[in-house]
């Protein structure tokens, strides 16, 4: 799957901030790809304000 991270995380709660980093993100408009499972699933969920998901 596809993740856009379309939000900065500037302002964020620091739980929120450690989750994108750990996605993978360092940029605005940063394009990752990661494979589906139930981990990265949670991890989208608690940001997913931020991100505009692809499958």
């Amino acid at each position: 799957m596809k993740i856009k991270l379309v939000k900065s995380p500037i302002g964020r709660p620091v739980k929120h901030k450690k989750t994108v980093r750990a996605l993978g993100f360092t940029k605005l408009n940063q394009v990752v790809e990661k494979e589906d499972n139930p981990q990265i699933r949670g991890m989208i969920k608690q940001v997913a304000y931020m991100l505009q998901i692809e499958d």
